[in-house]
């Protein structure tokens, strides 16, 4: 290869502010947060982030958009017994019910456990989720209508054995000591006939990672079934928080009912008018302001050896590696978390600063902001203060200073590239850069943010 040598570790931090937003929330429907610093900062956890990135790639990869166009990629689902049943049907003709019950069987006796069989709603879905290429569903179907005349018998004998185990327990809970089964089987497990071998390793091919791109990047663990491959992702990604002490707003909403409205409108009395006053539902929601950092760091050993391990040659998990990382950027700068997306327009934010430069490490920059920035600069009684002024700016400042700090003592990180959407940080960004504080390298757009590793001035 001509190009030069890359680095293991590319890493990507990024400032978004936001404003009166609510993209992740607690089970009480409260803005999640942790104390930094001594103070509290609003956070975005790394699972939302993760997720709309992945969600990104693969959505782009499927419609034939971006550096991953066309190849496989990955979907993290419960319903896999469904996905292989409704392929059984639309490609094989199989009746619904039998298709369904055939899946789950088969799925099953792989080693997942499916939810309580008298409960319709998660009767046919795997108790946890698996990350799988989304062609799954399909090559188990496919492989089971080509062995149809084997599994049909072995469905039945399985669900009768079922069967008889559950009437087993049931007759044994009104004992205080339930006796063994008749035939000297220790478990329920012992007496379900087994899954052919073939069919078997076939399920457990089809829902290896394969060739999904995604599995790679982000890993995967599969706790209940010992002999499918697990994956290390070659992503880390740390919870955005807050550069500034987390200020939250309850706002109260009212909300409409047309009807009772045209009805007011169209009354002929004030009485009538009356009947029909007030707001059809009335509540609050708690939304969150303030400028966050947060952070990634792609490894692309690890990423080439998942590939590698899933079939590839080393040329083919190079080109697919070069093509993962490209995306991966794409995702971690474009892709936001989609929670009250309607309400509060929060996936079109845009970062005030992407700064990427690679190394043999990751680097965390989260210190910088460990004293949380004041957003005034004058005091109380208006003579100047000790702020530095709005987050968004004062935070650039921050983090390329920590930059330069550094990179001034880790000889290993290339130089550093920076993609800004805000022109005031832009003008922070010219600054420094012309008064030698930090040596960056400005890009105007996604298609290459890392770029070809420069060396550190």
């Amino acid at each position: 290869m001509t190009e030069a040598p890359r680095s293991q570790f590319l890493s990507l931090h990024l400032l978004e502010t936001l404003v009166a937003v609510l993209p992740v929330r607690d089970e009480n429907g409260s803005p999640k947060s942790l104390v930094y610093g001594g103070v509290e900062r609003h956070m975005i956890t790394s699972q939302a982030r993760r997720r709309a990135e992945r969600v990104h790639a693969r959505d782009r990869a499927n419609a034939g958009r971006g550096a991953l166009a066309g190849r496989g990629m990955g979907v993290r689902t419960r319903e896999w017994a469904l996905f292989t049943a409704r392929a059984l049907q639309e490609r094989h003709g199989w009746e619904r019910d039998e298709a369904v019950t055939t899946a789950r069987a088969v799925i099953e006796a792989t080693g997942l456990k499916f939810g309580d069989p008298a409960k319709k709603t998660v009767a046919n879905l795997t108790k946890v989720l698996l990350f799988a290429p989304a062609d799954a569903g399909t090559r188990i179907a496919d492989h089971i209508e080509a062995r149809e005349a084997e599994l049909r018998p072995w469905r039945d004998a399985y669900l009768a054995a079922q069967e008889e185990a559950a009437k087993r327990t049931r007759k044994g809970r009104g004992r205080t000591a339930p006796e063994p089964p008749a035939d000297g089987a220790e478990g329920t497990a012992a007496t379900l006939p087994p899954l052919p071998k073939v069919t078997r390793d076939a399920v457990l091919l089809a829902l290896a990672p394969r060739d999904a791109v995604d599995i790679a990047l982000y890993g995967r663990f599969v706790a209940e079934i010992p002999d499918s491959p697990n994956v290390d992702g070659a992503v880390q990604s740390s919870h955005a928080f807050s550069v500034q002490e987390a200020e939250q707003v309850d706002d109260f909403y009212a909300a409409a009912d047309d009807a009772k409205l045209d009805r007011k409108r169209d009354a002929l009395s004030f009485l009538d008018s009356a009947d029909d006053a007030g707001a059809g539902m009335t509540g609050y929601q708690s939304l969150i302001s303030g400028t966050f950092y947060r952070h990634a760091v792609l490894d692309r050993t690890q990423l080439r050896t998942n590939l590698r391990a899933a079939g590839m040659t080393e040329a083919e998990a190079e080109e697919a590696g070069v093509a993962a990382e490209r995306e991966f950027v794409n995702a971690f700068v474009e892709a936001f978390p989609e929670a009250k997306k309607n309400s509060t327009a929060s996936t079109g934010s845009l970062p005030a600063l992407v700064l990427a430069f690679e190394g043999e490490r990751p680097y965390n920059y989260a210190a910088a902001f460990q004293d949380p920035i004041d957003e005034n600069p004058r005091r109380a009684d208006g003579e100047p203060g000790g702020g530095e002024g709005p987050a968004g700016m004062a935070a650039a400042r921050r983090l390329l200073r920590h930059h330069a700090f550094v990179g001034a003592r880790r000889p290993d990180l290339t130089r550093a590239r920076a993609l800004t959407y805000d022109p005031q940080v832009q003008a922070v960004v010219e600054e420094l850069a012309v008064t030698g504080v930090v040596s960056v390298t400005s890009v105007d757009g996604l298609s290459e943010p890392a770029g070809t590793p420069e060396p550190a001035a």
